[in-house]
């Protein structure tokens, strides 16, 4: 078993610990401490003088397969490479489908799941997709989450004209089968909800939530900041319990790191917001010139990029900014072992310079990132 040892980093966990060193066994945390001097063993020793190092980033909500297409066969988005997730520090994605359940389906999202954990990084599937009858890879939903290692929740759409307009019962039902196929699998379980523009928003989220309070914590409604009315209704969700979950890509009312200071300013706290990039969708176009359709791959960045934005132009601290990336999702998709740089705890860090610039990564103990360029790539990549 390989130990690492990154010294002289300030420390945040994300809270700030300050100047601290880390010592990683394997894939693990292992111990933190201010000083630490291992030995009797072999040890490679990274000098971190001058670096951030945070926990490594989650991105809860990614088409790792590629989005469907919205103008026939050739604007279907391609699967997710391995170095675009890492350049922008991911090294913890939740995959899942997005209109279409027909060409992009459940099994090819289950492999690129694991094929992702075994080019290093860590990787789960929701199941189902915009629409009902929810799609499975067994017979329900609940035994998807039993029997399948990756996959911990289900996907649904609402308030969109591309949905199936799921009524409240049917709401109902999907948590009850997320609930208990996360009581059985320990997985916790979670039905994360894509919300359209539709007026009606998340109008039947918030009545399950009044009504059967207990069950909060199983709901994930996403695209929040997709308009400011839509915003409002999530401040309320908030208050009531939930945890929010701000799109960075996509269509948006104002730049997200806004919505989260408007948030604040409305009493939600940080610890019950979170970003997700929706990123690997097909971002469609049209060229100025003959009007033709164009595509190219929806970002991943956005995330940090706001993140980063909050801190510079929010003011707010980095142990409260990087929580939504971090921490936050970690607890809204119930990851064991992610989220913090904590004892036991897999050992995802990322590690940035004094301007915020991302230096490194390292994901499950393994240096993905130095200095900048990332050194593992997928094994189709060029």
């Amino acid at each position: 078993m390989s130990f690492k040892l990154i010294k002289n980093v300030h420390l945040y966990t994300p809270e700030d610990k300050g100047m601290q060193d880390i010592l990683i066994c394997g894939e693990k945390i292992a111990y933190m401490d201010t000083h630490i001097d291992l030995q009797g063993v072999p040890v490679d020793v990274i000098d971190g003088k001058g670096m951030n190092a945070l926990p490594g980033l989650i991105d809860q909500h990614v088409h790792i397969i590629g989005g469907g297409g919205q103008t026939g066969y050739f604007s279907l988005a391609p699967e997710v490479p391995l170095s675009r997730l890492l350049a922008c520090g991911t090294t913890t994605v939740v995959g899942l489908l997005g209109t279409d359940g027909f060409v992009k389906q459940l099994p090819a999202l289950y492999a690129k799941t694991k094929a992702l954990c075994m080019d290093g990084i860590s990787a789960y599937m929701l199941t189902g997709y915009y629409g009902l009858p929810t799609p499975t890879l067994t017979d329900s939903v609940a035994n998807d989450m039993i029997f399948i290692d990756k996959v911990i929740g289900c996907k649904i759409a609402m308030s969109d004209d591309r949905s199936s307009y799921p009524t409240k019962q049917e709401l109902m039902r999907i948590i009850q089968q997320v609930r208990l196929g996360g009581f059985t699998s320990a997985k916790g379980g979670v039905m994360h909800v894509h919300l359209g523009a539709l007026a009606e928003g998340i109008e039947l989220l918030l009545e399950i939530a009044r009504e059967y309070p207990t069950l909060i914590g199983y709901i994930s409604p996403t695209h929040m900041g997709r308009t400011h009315d839509l915003f409002l209704q999530a401040i309320e969700f908030a208050k009531l319990g939930g945890m929010i979950d701000i799109s960075t890509g996509g269509t948006k009312y104002c730049e997200p790191y806004k919505s989260v200071l408007e948030g604040i300013e409305a009493g939600v706290s940080i610890d019950q917001m979170t970003f997700s990039s929706d990123g690997n969708a097909g971002v469609r176009r049209k060229d100025p010139v003959t009007g033709a359709d164009t595509y190219k791959v929806a970002p991943l960045h956005l995330n940090l990029e706001q993140v980063i934005q909050l801190i510079k132009e929010g003011g707010m601290a980095p142990s409260d900014a990087f929580k939504l990336i971090t921490i936050n999702p970690a607890k809204n998709m119930k990851l064991k072992g992610k989220g913090e740089i904590k004892q036991g705890y897999d050992a995802d860090i990322t590690l940035f310079d004094d301007t915020w610039k991302l230096q490194g990564v390292y994901a499950r103990g393994k240096e993905m990132m130095h200095e900048g360029v990332v050194l593992h790539k997928g094994n189709f990549e060029l």
